[in-house]
């Protein structure tokens, strides 16, 4: 899948996983302390919807977005 000229990758988890531990997986976060900081900063989304809650369950399909002021990046949940 496609949003403008770049592809986005996906991270194959085989099934649901919880949103702190995705981060973690998809290296969007360095550790589960990094994780949570960025969700409670509100720097993460949920298909396009902020997500401050680190034990949301994701499902295939769904883009994960982490936005600060130094990085931008999209994956999907696979």
């Amino acid at each position: 899948m496609e949003i403008g000229r770049h592809e986005i990758p996906v991270v194959l988890v085989g099934g649901t996983i919880r949103l702190g531990q995705f981060l973690k997986f998809a290296q969007l976060a360095e550790s589960g302390a990094h994780a949570r900081e960025l969700i409670t900063s509100g720097d993460v989304e949920v298909n396009g919807e902020i997500e401050t809650q680190r034990g949301r369950q994701l499902h295939g399909g769904e883009l994960v977005t982490v936005i600060t002021e130094t990085f931008e990046q999209t994956v999907r949940v696979g």
